[in-house]
């Protein structure tokens, strides 16, 4: 759904309420966003925008007060279709997404409405994911070495700081004699939408999978550790059982088949209803400023 409009009012909001909670996504066209602080005033109209994103795997910049950029991923990659911090204890309702500077080409932020994507998947792909869940494995470095260093996961240079939220996002840990941190969470692959009381597809299984890396790199992380567990962030079904790449390539392809996307136009702000849709980013090519908060 599109709104072309000029200013945020009360009957505004009540209305993307409402049809974010059928469409999951709703774009506003018009109100000329120009700057983060103007952003993060029409976000706050919603709900206050979450200062931080402690626990976020993905490499994204601070620019203002619950004002964040887009994850910082080379240009000419895909980013492909996930529910925000899916992989968490908790995570954001709505995320909102504004463009200061629209790419040259390219540069979507597709979406796709996540119970399509759960009725399109093959049956016994769907079985598996919904009675094993997944876990999700993260082996992060102490200050140098590929991924994110735990300092930057959990916004801390002190370890039990780091461990007293490792306690209360219900990961189990242990730290590596080289300073670094493994990290391990069982998650539902599937949940119940708290207002629809539907079944939603809400993970991030093939995000996390080392097939979602780029060939090269891929390789090259490899070829550098002795198995899976030692990539920055790789997963498995509950059982800790592989996840087949067949499992991901359908997942992959149901997101595929019911993904939408719109070129982006200067002002523009996305908002995305979390839980009922997801979202990545397409290849660009020139600048390209998407900027985004979560409440």
């Amino acid at each position: 759904m599109t709104f072309d409009i000029r200013e945020v009012t009360p009957t505004l909001m009540s209305e993307v309420d409402e049809i974010l909670t059928t469409t999951g996504v709703v774009l506003l066209r018009g109100l000329g966003i120009s700057s983060p602080a103007h952003f993060h005033e029409t976000v706050a109209k919603f709900g206050e925008p979450l200062g931080g994103y402690r626990g976020g795997n993905t490499p994204r910049t601070k620019v203002a007060d619950g004002i964040f950029t887009s994850t910082e991923y080379p240009a000419e990659y895909e980013i492909s279709l996930h529910n925000e911090l899916s992989y968490a204890q908790t995570w954001p309702d709505r995320l909102f997404f504004c463009c200061l500077t629209e790419p040259t080409t390219g540069g979507a932020t597709p979406v796709c409405d996540g119970r399509a994507l759960l009725s399109d998947l093959d049956p016994d792909v769907r079985d598996r994911f919904t009675t094993k869940g997944i876990v999700y494995r993260q082996h992060l470095h102490g200050g140098y070495g590929p991924g994110k260093s735990w300092q930057r996961t959990f916004e801390t240079d002190n370890p039990a700081e780091a461990e007293k939220f490792l306690h209360a996002a219900g990961l189990t840990f242990n730290w590596t004699p080289d300073n670094g941190l493994r990290t391990s969470a069982p998650r539902p692959a599937i949940r119940t939408h708290p207002k629809t009381g539907t079944p939603v597809w809400f993970n991030q299984a093939d995000q996390w999978h080392p097939t979602n890396l780029p060939p090269t790199e891929r390789e090259a992380l490899l070829d550098l550790f002795d198995n899976e567990s030692d990539l920055p962030h790789s997963v498995t079904y509950g059982d800790g059982s592989p996840i087949p790449s067949s499992d991901v390539d359908a997942i992959r392809t149901a997101a595929k088949r019911n993904e939408l996307s719109f070129p982006w136009q200067r002002g523009d702000i996305m908002i995305v209803e979390n839980m009922l849709a997801l979202h990545g980013r397409h290849p660009y090519t020139g600048p390209r400023k998407i900027l985004v908060a979560m409440i």
